[in-house]
């Protein structure tokens, strides 16, 4: 058996993995990195710093699952797979990745944050391998994108932004409105768990605001909070925050099949690990006058991973015959 490693230092959680030449998970290790009560994140300064500690940790809990030599690895090496794209939180993996790479001479592959998460979320739809192209979302505390996704014949996914936020991010948005209603960050679970309490009997309205080729979320922050403050139940804000959130998707997603005629979506991110967000939209979205095909990251696979990144060595291993 064949396997290969995937590291991963994103802004909050270390992680390693390895598959096999087939993609299954041979080994998934992650550390989340703390935040204080009250606090919204960390700085970077203080994130590379945990992830340096983590690594050493997460390397020997990995090491009991390997059975089988490492024929290549893969690293997050910058959030998206574009000239100004920088976060020095990926250091940490990078500077491990090339050390393995310098001593052992194993092929070492860099890709994207972004196409990590995509090709986790590959692992249970992986017919989308084989498709020409399709359209991914990408929800997450530092993402809110629409993609179309294009396979390259001789590399590897060729990633197109349609549609992007313009302020906020829909994890930033979850995020901002449960530490106001003094909720732990990243609060995406304890929100999810206070929608899924209210009765839904007058859930208040937050409008989504779409545009062509963007759209927003700094509105409908102030609209929460200026519900937290008139003291409306923080089940039915909970509640009122996805939906908001569920409602500016169904429009983005909408209105490019519209432009495109793709059918397949393939959605990733923490935020994609919503089951209310999800169900919304399978609802609309799935529903026969509709017709489109939504493929979801499993819930441990949409948060931030390793898998995705050690599945893109495995992958471009093949690709290019390493």
């Amino acid at each position: 058996m064949t396997c290969f490693l995937g590291i991963d230092s994103s802004a909050y959680t270390t992680s390693l993995a390895i598959v096999d030449e087939n993609y299954n998970i041979i080994a998934d290790e992650r550390i989340p990195l703390q935040v204080a009560q009250g606090n919204r994140g960390l700085r970077q300064s203080e994130a590379l710093f945990l992830h340096v500690k983590n690594l050493p940790f997460l390397f020997a809990n990995i090491k009991a699952h390997l059975k089988s030599e490492i024929a290549a690895l893969a690293v997050s090496a910058f959030p998206r797979r574009a000239e100004d794209s920088y976060m020095p939180v990926f250091l940490a993996g990078v500077s491990q990745a090339q050390v393995l790479n310098a001593f052992s001479r194993l092929p070492l592959h860099k890709i994207s944050h972004q196409e990590g998460h995509i090709m986790a979320g590959l692992k249970e739809s992986q017919e989308l391998m084989q498709k020409g192209e399709f359209l991914a979302v990408h929800f997450s505390g530092g993402t809110s994108e629409l993609l179309k996704i294009k396979w390259n014949t001789d590399g590897f996914m060729q990633i197109k932004t349609r549609i992007k936020g313009a302020d906020l991010h829909a994890g930033q948005l979850v995020d901002r409105v449960g530490v106001a209603m003094g909720l732990n960050f990243p609060a995406g679970l304890q929100i999810e768990e206070l929608a899924k309490q209210s009765q839904q009997c007058n859930i208040p309205f937050i409008p989504a605001a779409v545009k062509d080729h963007s759209f927003s979320f700094s509105g409908p922050e102030n609209y929460a909070l200026q519900l937290i403050k008139q003291g409306i139940c923080r089940e039915d804000i909970a509640f009122a925050t996805l939906r908001v959130i569920a409602k500016t998707l169904e429009k983005i997603i909408l209105q490019e099949t519209k432009k495109s005629d793709i059918r397949d979506i393939l959605l990733v991110g923490g935020v994609m690990a919503n089951s209310l967000i999800k169900k919304r939209l399978q609802e609309r979205l799935e529903h026969p006058a509709v017709g489109l095909k939504l493929y979801f990251a499993s819930p441990e696979l949409s948060t931030d991973n390793a898998v995705g990144v050690a599945m893109a060595a495995a992958y471009l291993n093949g690709k290019h015959g390493c």
